[in-house]
């Protein structure tokens, strides 16, 4: 496919280039798309092997300006924990009748919670969640009796990340219109969390390449 003159120029500027994260920043502000507000991306190669378990990456992190991203978010509860997921903005709550729905194939959710009690009722449509990333897990706080911070946490830009088979991580940590300053932050928060995440049996250079990206251009370098 032929590429457009604007991303031909933008291939041009990046070939061969290793910027800072605040200078890949400016770069996308620089030339970004008057007419859609662009996600910008960070992926992260790593040296490790996700088919062992001690080589594992994946964790969570509270983005300091939030992902830009509108999070729809269903838990798993009953009582007054499902008043209390209710009153903290969750999208769906319920308990047997909400595991059927999704097993009809109502998945339009990008974070699902459960209280502890539940995980019996979850597990059953786990052959579901768990190939689209969304079984709930204690270790990313989504199995937890306090569903109502969970919940403000998903809907304040709270970003899960988990290594591929290839040792890839990748998110998006924040919108163009964000602004220097805020997706700096973001992007910086998300690199330090994923350094910090390095499990035991990582050998050798842990993060081998770090590259920042938007939606709609290219990608860009940063220097390690």
């Amino acid at each position: 496919m032929k590429k457009s003159k604007f991303l031909t120029d933008m291939y041009k500027k990046t070939n061969n280039v290793t910027l800072s994260v605040a200078e890949a920043v400016k770069f996308f502000l620089e030339n970004k798309r008057e007419k859609f507000d662009e996600t910008i991306e960070v992926s992260m190669n790593l040296g490790i092997d996700p088919r062992h378990a001690d080589q594992m990456v994946r964790g969570v992190v509270s983005l300091p300006h939030g992902s830009g991203k509108k999070m729809k978010v269903a838990v798993f509860a009953k009582d007054k924990k499902a008043d209390d997921a209710k009153n903290a903005g969750a999208d769906a709550v319920g308990a047997e009748e909400l595991a059927q729905d999704m097993e009809k194939g109502n998945l339009d959710f990008d974070r699902i919670i459960a209280t502890p009690d539940l995980m019996g009722v979850v597990g059953r449509i786990g052959k579901i969640l768990g190939p689209k990333g969304l079984m709930p897990n204690p270790k990313l706080g989504t199995v937890t009796v306090d569903v109502s911070t969970a919940v403000k946490a998903a809907k304040s830009g709270q970003v899960q990340y988990r290594a591929e088979k290839t040792g890839i991580v990748q998110a998006g940590v924040g919108k163009v219109s964000f602004g220097q300053d805020k997706l700096v932050k973001n992007v910086s928060s998300f690199i330090d969390a994923v350094q910090k995440s390095r499990p035991s049996g990582a050998k050798g250079t842990f993060i081998k390449k770090i590259s920042l990206s938007s939606t709609m251009g290219v990608g860009v370098q940063i220097d390690v």
